[in-house]
């Protein structure tokens, strides 16, 4: 038997006409589920010449059609008439022009699901004809210019990073639009036809850079902010080095040598419990406490209540102390090796990690052990170590470690493959005359979630599918776990939404509240190592003994689809950055600096847990097994690095643009200054023709220096005349924008509506938000369903808000419920303010 047989979406078929990574990424995704996927390049093979098609490509059968000729659009007609999903990739018309109309085809197949992704939205006049490529997407999206504080006081502006992260969002975003068509599917029978414009999904997964809160209280200002305030107001230059920064870095948050010489990444900020055991295993915290480190017992409340100065678990910390911790920390660590401060940090539950370069992530025995790589033997590169499944589910880890390689075919062959796939299918779904008519309602109506998580990725998640209907509870402890700033001041993105409740699930009455809860839920989501499933009591027996029609899902920081040796290490972004090359990439080996975007791949985790999730609903609708779900940051990592997260014998260097230094990956793709500004210009060798006929470059043809001569060039006129001249060639070239502008430029006050009517961009105001803060997020706009409805989201509520209506759904008296809050088993918040000032 086919090992796809028993993954989750075995018998769905897919033709993947996507390019470059985003659109062959999404079937890739699907592909590792299970799926039947025909990939068709067109006559000279994929726009994109690199290695990683060998991963985008894998469990595929690939083609090339020629959708220009007759025959060749006869044949992917064919093809499409015998899958139940269509992905494109290219610029909105595209495919309609070549003959293939996704309208025409879901009036005669309407169980058709088509998903295209161009790189700015249809509905965006000003952008959706550029020649939208991953840099350009970044630079127009503020990527490129938004590159975080160090940047800033380094003054280094603009920055290029070749990270892709506009295609890294897209793809668990698409993939999560594809999964809940088909549980939408299931029910109705009824397809859709979706849009996920790259540009929108890059500007989501950017929510933590975008989002500004006014008056936002001077307690969470890090020093880095105090210090840019500082030298804006005095006319001070941005020029600090990179060791001159690290002195601006809170010493909890920071990267420190070790006696091996290499570094090792510190990232436990914000809670108290890591702190201090932190500082324990350093030797360093009772010489703290002797010196007269304070300690507050409620970080809740206003600075003006606190019963002491700073505290262990704050932050930011003042300089005052974050110096004198820093120094001991610096000692510390020359003590032991980096490898031995990773044991010791993972086996005592605080978060950290050693700075590796991605050629080390990919070869270590770590992710070959746990699954969170594969080899692969490719036909053209060998055996290939490659990425392993985004997601995967308990219990089916064999069958998603043992991916087999692309694999040329002919038409024929394909068609065959595809009905011989589905001939063997057992329909579920409605068909024929029993296809319902669109409802309009959101894929996720009624759909009831418990949500256990905590800080970014896993509360991203269910924030993700709240706006397709879903009805969250967030769970919370009665005390609080991290300080406002990691526990509030996320909550503004994370908990949109949802319905907040605090309960102490530690003892006997708080435990019977739990397992009410669980009883009235589909899906239950937490982001937890495995050594905490069971106390918790949500392994999957104790779990299916309370309910044994619920869902689960599990995110965690090292996790693989095998248990390895840091299975159970704790961790954050951060550290998963450092492990994973990404640190040593942005700011090179010697000086490795965090990627300077707020939930890189904290926000992307999310994502990948919801796709999980979607694919879970649709499997049980349709065969009504019930699943665990797992997905994981380190997993995550590897989609946004994918064009160097390989291996193979003969490979190239590992030699991608890094440090802050870069601009750009050669000549043609490069950061330029003109008259007036900055462009990103983003070509090859192939189109230096085009160029060479360009007013003002003439005689780039024949230049032995091209940088030199671009440099020169782009100099003479001003950036709005360069984008105008290479829009016309179609050459790729945008302006670096900066968020703050896209932000100013299209936010709107908030009017109930999701944002998919407005573009590329789009961000909604809220006056009057719970918080008692003005706030602008940005719009839950990148997934666009013809047939299905996504809604505005609501604002986050106080922490502990709905509490009691909560425990009156459950059944519980007004009486109980006042019993339960004078002992503390429950609590309607953590402190008088939201945030508290």
């Amino acid at each position: 038997m086919n090992k796809n047989n028993k993954l989750p979406l075995s018998g769905i078929r897919v033709a993947d006409f996507g390019q470059q990574i985003a659109g062959p990424a999404v079937a890739m995704v699907l592909a590792d589920l299970g799926a039947t996927v025909i990939h068709i390049d067109p006559p000279l093979g994929p726009s994109w010449k690199h290695p990683a098609n060998a991963i985008l490509n894998r469990n595929k059968s690939t083609l090339r059609l020629d959708l220009k000729t007759a025959e060749g659009l006869e044949q992917a007609q064919e093809i499409i008439a015998n899958v139940d999903i269509v992905i494109e990739s290219f610029r909105p018309g595209v495919m309609k022009k070549l003959g293939v109309d996704f309208v025409e085809l879901r009036q005669n197949r309407p169980e058709l699901i088509t998903l295209s992704m161009p790189g700015f939205a249809t509905n965006d006049e000003l952008r959706r004809d550029w020649k939208a490529t991953e840099a350009v997407v970044a630079a127009a999206s503020g990527v490129f210019t938004d590159m975080g504080f160090n940047r800033v006081l380094m003054g280094v502006n603009p920055s290029f990073s070749p990270l892709p992260l506009g295609s890294s969002y897209s793809i668990t975003l698409a993939a999560s639009s594809i999964a809940l068509a088909l549980y939408e599917r299931e029910k109705t029978g009824r397809g859709d036809t979706i849009e996920v414009p790259i540009a929108a999904a890059l500007m989501e997964g950017l929510s933590y850079n975008s989002y500004l809160i006014d008056a936002l209280p001077e307690r969470y200002k890090t020093m880095r902010e105090l210090e840019i305030e500082h030298r804006q107001k005095n006319n001070i230059d941005m020029d600090l080095s990179y060791h001159e920064l690290q002195e601006y870095l809170d010493p909890f948050y920071r990267t420190y040598q070790c006696a091996d010489g290499r570094m090792f990444y510190c990232v436990c900020p914000s809670h108290r419990n890591h702190a201090e055991r932190a500082l324990k295993v350093l030797g360093i915290y009772d010489e703290l406490i002797s010196e007269g480190l304070p300690e507050v017992k409620d970080l809740h409340a206003p600075i003006s209540q606190w019963d002491g100065e700073t505290s262990i678990g704050v932050y930011p910390l003042p300089k005052k102390w974050a110096d004198i911790i820093s120094l001991k920390m610096k000692k510390a660590f020359l003590q032991k090796t980096s490898e031995e401060w990773e044991v010791i940090f993972g086996e005592e539950k605080i978060p950290g990690a050693p700075h590796r370069t991605t050629q080390e992530w990919v070869n270590s025995n770590y992710n070959k052990e746990s699954g969170l790589f594969v080899d692969v033997n490719d036909p053209e590169f060998g055996i290939m170590r490659q990425p392993g499944p985004i997601v995967w589910f308990e219990e089916q880890e064999d069958e998603v470690l043992t991916p087999t390689p692309r694999e040329d075919v002919t038409y024929s062959a394909a068609l065959e493959k595809l009905k011989r796939i589905s001939d063997a299918e057992v329909i579920t779904r409605p068909t024929g005359e029993k296809i319902l008519p669109a409802s309009g309602d959101g894929w996720l109506k009624d759909l009831r979630i418990l949500d256990l998580t905590n800080v970014i990725a896993g509360p991203h998640s269910t924030a993700f599918l709240s706006r397709f209907g879903a009805q969250v509870i967030k769970l919370d402890p009665v005390t609080p776990l991290y300080d406002p700033l990691i526990g509030i001041l996320f909550a503004f993105q994370t908990g949109v939404g949802k319905k907040s409740t605090l309960i102490d699930i530690t003892n006997s009455e708080g435990r019977e509240v739990f397992e009410r809860l669980i009883k009235s839920v589909d899906v239950v989501v937490i982001n937890a190592v495995e050594r905490q499933m069971k106390p918790l009591g949500l392994d999957n027996e104790s779990l299916l003994e309370i309910n044994p029609d619920i869902l689960f899902c599990r995110l965690d920081c090292f996790g693989g689809p095998r248990n390895g040796s840091k299975a159970n290490y704790i961790g954050y972004d951060d550290v998963t950055q450092a492990n994973s090359g990404i640190m040593s990439r942005f700011g090179k080996p010697e000086t490795p600096e965090e990627h300077a975007h707020l939930g890189t791949l904290d926000v992307n985790c999310g994502f990948s847990a919801a796709f999980g999730l979607a694919v879970a609903l649709y499997q049980k609708r349709k065969t009504g097994k019930v699943s665990r779900v797992r997905t994981s940051l380190s997993a995550v990592a590897n989609i946004a690095q994918i064009p160097f997260a390989f291996d193979y014998e003969g490979r190239a260097p590992f030699d991608e643009p890094s440090g802050r230094e870069a601009l750009g990956n050669h000549p043609f793709s490069h950061f330029y200054q003109t008259s007036d500004g900055w462009l990103f210009l983003d070509s090859d060798q192939s189109e230096i023709e085009k160029m060479n006929s360009i007013r003002g470059l003439e005689g780039i043809w024949f230049s032995h220096d091209p940088m030199f001569f671009l440099a020169n060039k782009f100099k003479k006129h001003s950036t709005s005349y360069w984008l105008e001249v290479f829009s016309q060639a179609d050459i790729a070239a945008a302006e670096p924008l900066s968020i703050q502008t896209l932000r100013e430029e299209n936010s709107r006050l908030s009017d109930n509506t999701s944002g998919i009517e407005r573009g590329s961009y789009a961000f909604s105001i809220y006056p009057d938000h719970p918080s008692g803060h003005r706030v602008t997020q940005v719009d839950p706009y990148s997934i666009r369903p013809t047939e299905s409805k996504v809604s505005a989201v609501t604002p986050a509520e106080k922490f502990g808000s709905s509490t009691k209506l909560v425990l009156t759904n459950l059944g519980y008296s007004k009486r109980k419920i006042n019993l339960m809050l004078e002992k503390g088993i429950v609590a309607t918040g953590w402190g008088k303010e939201f945030l508290p000032s």
